[in-house]
C-alpha cells in the first residue's frame, strides 16, 4: 500500500493499517466539511469526551479501509470490520510527548495530536 497515505497502529495486540482512501475522504468531508477542517474540529471540540469520540471515529474509519480493501481483494478470506466500541475498549489516550498520532498522519502527512493506541 502507498505509505504516504497509511500508518500502522496496534489495537488490542493486532496491527492495523490506517488507510486514507477516496471513500474515507468522502466520509471525512461529509462529517467535517473537508480534510482541512478535521484538525480544527478536533481542536475546537466542546469537551474532552467529544474530542475522543471524534478520534475513535477517525481511527475506526481509517482502520476499516484496509480491512475493506483486503475483503475486496480476498473474498474467501474476509476479515471483520472494527467497531467504534471495540476501538474505545482496546485503546487509551495518553499525553506522552513521544506518542505519534496514527489517526491523523494519513490525513495530514504527519502527527498533530498526542494519541497512542496501546495494547490492553
Amino acid at each position: 500500500m502507498d505509505t504516504e497515505r497509511t500508518a500502522a497502529v496496534n489495537i488490542g495486540g493486532e496491527e492495523f493499517t490506517l488507510l486514507l482512501t477516496t471513500r474515507a475522504t468522502k466520509e471525512i468531508a461529509a462529517r467535517y466539511g473537508g480534510l482541512e477542517n478535521l484538525g480544527e474540529k478536533l481542536m475546537k471540540s466542546e469537551n474532552f469526551e467529544m474530542a475522543l469520540d471524534e478520534i475513535v471515529w477517525l481511527i475506526t474509519l481509517l482502520a476499516n479501509q484496509s480491512i475493506l480493501v483486503h475483503n475486496l481483494r480476498h473474498p474467501d478470506d474476509r476479515k471483520p470490520e472494527l467497531t467504534a466500541e471495540a476501538v474505545e475498549l482496546l485503546t487509551s489516550p495518553t499525553t506522552s510527548p513521544d506518542a505519534k498520532t496514527p489517526s491523523c498522519r494519513p490525513c495530514t502527512g504527519g502527527p498533530s495530536e498526542t494519541w497512542r493506541v496501546s495494547r490492553i
